[in-house]
């Protein structure tokens, strides 16, 4: 349909003849256009419709079946002369066309080959003849309108041009001037000698000329006193005339004769009662009939309904012809006597129609026999109409699911409420701060152009409207100080503000439309719709909110599941014996239950750069063995992104970048649609990867990385816990001594900077406060070691616990967690270390069940600089056995307690530090200190002699 043919949408256009070009042409119509379209091929078939159907347009080819397109337009010419008709020819020619233009063709077109070209331009001269013709039909009504008021024998009427200077005169103005016209034509209105003659001073008439000149209207009463005449009061109005652009282009001046109104008001006015009735009938009108239905009185006030006088509806004839026929039933009058509220509608004498409800009684006045009380209620039967559709706008508003709906159907409706053609709807849009154009009618469309989108701030009457939330009306836009479109056809313009929502616009291109019922019916609409948007509104959000609940819930449920999953996945981790235990455990209960659809276990292999699937479960299908799962952070599987990166590796669709990752293809033939990767890292080691696949996309959302990523390192913590448990019972170890070379770390750091050589054999301990290192000084002495210890952050306090000269044993309460202690969690043991200004060396005890590798790469990660010096093998059965036993029996506080006291040379001969000394430094009471020391001594000896029934030849091959 095209868009730009308003008036062709609902034209109904005939196409005449047999050329093949009007078929096309007639298709072309109807998917282009909402037009009705007719197609006949004969000269008779088109008169005929001519004559029986209204059609906007007729388009004739230039051939007809027995007959030409020149002789079909003189037929229709003597039939009518304002249809649109356009006659079209291939074969133009210049007498063709001259002889169609002597006939009344309104168009003529001369076609080219091909036709299909000349589509859009024989659409748009179609709409412009009819779219001509409607506005000459327009103009010939007015013209006609204007005639019949200016004829009115009851009112004088003048013409004045543009600078007030009279024009025409109709015979009433003639008669009440009593002066030669001809001699005053072209002379100014208020310079007539009529003025002076009735006492009324020309500048003031002058003043309400000149109003006019600015679009305003005017008033005056004009007394005829009697020596110039019968004395006469006559009511004068003017009022501008303006042309389509709002250009002045005549002014109209009307004087009515009311002194018999003014009589009667005079009279009236002497009797209480007789103005009691008048008050009370003032807009009624009555009329009494014989039974024939001829008048026998005409109330005198029937011209304010009918614009007829007493005299010209006593000349009509019968009463018939002012209401019409069968207005009653004569029977049913017989028997009840009255007929009250019979609803008709009458034609007044200026053409415009009214609603009656007329009162028929049965009465025997003089001659009379009927009495007919008319009282017009065109404008309560106008404010009706509006309200019921205004009701049908709100039925319809309870259906309207957003904001859009409702403001196209405010527009859709207000011709019908408010008899206004343009109207526009705003809403408001709080993120822009900005009243945006959301729907409007063609018309305003035609009288603005487009709506630009209006800031809210106030500067515009739209804006303004909003911002005070004040309803603005104006007679005339114009006038208006903020109008900021001075271009508009807008005349009579209303803002009525909708709250929050935005501004509704309804106006017209006349002057002064909007009497009090528009009003009223204005703001009724825009209360409507206030309160539509209102519901919308409150209706989004909560679905919105349910929304938002629902998702909540699903994410909950989804939660659930997992917490669920990883409670028993924790179980069954308290139970494993084994890694390959965890491992599979793992993955059988992620994928159990339809939980997940594919999960797997990788070990990182630093040699080859690739995680290397261990353990798995679910629907695999072969994707293990097609996948190359290399390391790399930037791009591939999200295994190989997990393991470079050390981070959770989340990919939400799977299908997205299907063409760019080579491994979405495989996942996606296995409706793998979404993935996420763990890193499984304990105190910062490594126990590998752990990825999940599942059948749906969007399956893991940030929460369900959160609580999946805490299970990996619970994962990893169970792993690091097999890993100690087996390094326990294994019998055999690896003793690997590494060189470092690292300023960071805090034995090489002090070594340095007290310029001496330090031991560490043992000894560590973690408390509340930090970890406790027993350190032996040597090469260098104890103050210093103990003021350089001071001055570093790393080290929060220094204790000496022995004074054995420079083998000086000293206990560091450092602020971060030793090396000994992550190693612990690992199930290998911090046997040495030795630090001196120069150089430093650790010694590592590695369980065969423990990989040397995993080790060496924590130690790596640790320190800057790292040599592996040496590895050598081990065997301490009896050894490990006796110290795991005898360990398991201690308390932390006990084996600090005993530490202390050994490095204290309390166990020396003679002893280096007493029991109270060393009780001192521990900060317990001295019977504390023999209580733990007793209680350390017998589980030892329980440990070797009871449990273990240890031999002497064992003893001594122990010691040895």
């Amino acid at each position: 349909m095209v868009d730009s043919q308003p008036v062709l949408n609902s034209s109904t256009v005939l196409l005449v003849g047999v050329n093949d070009w009007l078929t096309r042409f007639a298709v072309t119509l109807e998917t282009r256009t909402d037009a009705t379209v007719h197609t006949v091929g004969t000269k008779a078939e088109a008169s005929d419709i001519v004559r029986n159907r209204i059609i906007d347009c007729l388009i004739s080819g230039d051939t007809l079946e027995g007959a030409t397109g020149l002789e079909l337009l003189k037929e229709i010419r003597t039939e009518t002369t304002t249809l649109p008709v356009v006659l079209c020819t291939a074969a133009g020619s210049e007498a063709i066309a001259s002889d169609a233009i002597k006939a009344g063709v309104t168009d003529y077109i001369a076609l080219t080959d091909p036709i299909e070209g000349m589509a859009d331009e024989l659409i748009e001269r179609t709409e412009r003849v009819i779219r001509s013709a409607r506005r000459s039909a327009t103009q010939l009504d007015r013209a006609r309108q204007f005639d019949a008021i200016f004829n009115d024998s009851r009112t004088a009427t003048w013409v004045l041009d543009p600078d007030g200077s009279l024009a025409r005169v109709n015979e009433t103005a003639r008669e009440m001037v009593d002066v030669d016209v001809e001699t005053i034509v072209g002379e100014p209105f208020w310079t007539l000698p009529w003025w002076a003659k009735t006492g009324t001073k020309s500048t003031d008439v002058q003043q309400i000329v000149e109003n006019a000149f600015d679009g305003r209207f005017g008033n005056a009463v004009v007394t005829q006193p009697p020596h110039v005449g019968d004395p006469r009061v006559i009511d004068l109005s003017v009022r501008p005339v303006e042309n389509e652009r709002g250009d002045l282009v005549s002014i109209v001046v009307e004087g009515v004769d009311i002194t018999e109104r003014v009589d009667l008001e005079r009279d009236l006015r002497q009797s209480e009662e007789l103005h009691r009735v008048t008050l009370n009938n003032m807009t009624d009108t009555v009329l009494i009939t014989n039974e024939a239905g001829e008048y026998t009185y005409v109330c005198p006030n029937v011209h304010f309904i009918f614009g007829y006088t007493a005299d010209e509806i006593h000349e009509q004839g019968t009463i018939d012809d002012l209401l019409g026929t069968d207005l009653f039933d004569c029977e049913e009058l017989a028997e009840d006597g009255v007929l009250k509220n019979i609803e008709t509608t009458a034609t007044d004498k200026a053409g415009r129609e009214h609603t009656l409800l007329i009162n028929v009684r049965e009465v025997s006045i003089q001659d009379g026999t009927l009495l007919f009380s008319c009282r017009d209620i065109t404008k309560r039967k106008q404010r009706e109409e509006a309200l019921a559709t205004l009701q049908e706008t709100a039925r319809d508003f309870l259906y309207a699911e957003t904001h859009q709906e409702i403001a196209q159907h405010v527009v859709d409706d207000t011709p019908v409420v408010l008899d206004l053609d343009a109207s526009a709807f705003y809403l408001f849009d709080a993120d822009a701060n900005e009243l945006r154009p959301t729907a409007r009618s063609a018309t305003m469309r035609e009288l603005t152009g487009p709506l630009p989108t209006v800031h809210a701030d106030g500067e515009t009457l739209s804006g303004y409207s909003f911002v005070e939330d004040e309803a603005l009306f104006f007679d005339d836009v114009h006038e208006a100080d903020r109008l900021e479109n001075q271009a508009t056809d807008l005349r009579s313009t209303a803002y009525i503000p909708l709250g929050n929502h935005g501004v509704f616009v309804a106006g017209s291109d006349r002057v002064g439309v909007f009497d009090d019922v528009t009003r009223e019916l204005a703001d009724l609409l825009a209360a409507t719709a206030e309160a539509a948007l209102d519901r919308v509104t409150r209706e989004s959000r909560l679905r919105k909110q349910d929304r938002t609940l629902q998702a909540q819930n699903e994410q909950l449920t989804a939660l659930n599941r997992i917490n669920e999953t990883i409670r028993e996945i924790d179980q069954a981790l308290v139970q494993a014996e084994t890694r390959e235990e965890i491992d599979h455990t793992v993955c059988e209960l992620l994928t159990g239950e339809d939980r997940f659809r594919f999960a797997w276990l990788g070990t990182i292999d630093r040699t080859t750069d690739t995680v290397e699937p261990r353990a798995w479960a679910g629907s695999e299908q072969g994707y293990l063995d097609s996948q190359a799962f290399a390391i790399d952070a930037s791009a591939g599987e999200p295994a190989g992104q997990t393991a470079a990166t050390g981070d959770v590796t989340m990919v939400t669709n799977v299908a997205a970048g299907l063409r760019e990752d080579p491994w979405r293809k495989a996942a996606l033939a296995r409706d793998y649609l979404s993935v996420l990767s763990i890193p499984l890292v304990y105190n910062d080691l490594t126990h590998g990867v752990l990825t999940v696949y599942a059948p749906t996309q969007d399956a893991f959302d940030d929460t369900t990385k959160a609580v999946l990523a805490e299970f990996g390192e619970t994962i990893a913590s169970a792993l690091s816990a097999i890993e100690r448990k087996n390094a326990l019972l294994t019998t055999s170890m690896t003793r690997v001594k590494f060189a470092i070379d690292d300023p960071a770390f805090i034995l090489s750091r002090l070594a340095r900077d007290a310029a001496c050589t330090l031991s560490y054999q043992g000894g560590v301990q973690q408390s509340t406060e930090g970890s406790h290192v027993f350190v032996t000084v040597d090469d260098g002495t104890v103050p210093d070691v103990v003021d350089a210890a001071s001055q570093l952050v790393g080290i929060d306090d220094v204790q000496q616990i022995s004074t054995d000269g420079e083998g000086s044993v000293l206990r560091l309460r450092l602020t971060q967690p030793f090396l000994a202690l992550e190693l612990a969690d690992h199930g290998a043991v911090f046997h040495e270390a030795t630090a001196d200004p120069t150089s430093t060396s650790l010694v590592i005890d590695i369980p065969d069940s423990i990989d040397v590798r995993t080790i060496t790469q924590l130690v790596r990660e640790t320190f800057s600089t790292v040599e592996l010096r040496s590895k050598q093998t081990l065997d301490q059965s009896m050894e490990r056995d006796l110290y795991s036993k005898f360990l398991e029996k201690l308390t932390s506080r006990q084996l600090e307690v005993i530490q202390t006291a050994y490095y204290s040379g309390f166990f020396e001969s003679p002893r280096e530090n007493t029991g109270e000394d060393v009780a001192e430094t521990l900060g317990i009471s001295p019977p504390a200190f023999y209580k733990h020391s007793r209680t350390v001594q017998r589980k030892l000896f329980e440990t070797l002699f009871e449990e273990h029934n240890v031999s002497i030849s064992g003893t001594e091959e122990f010691n040895n």
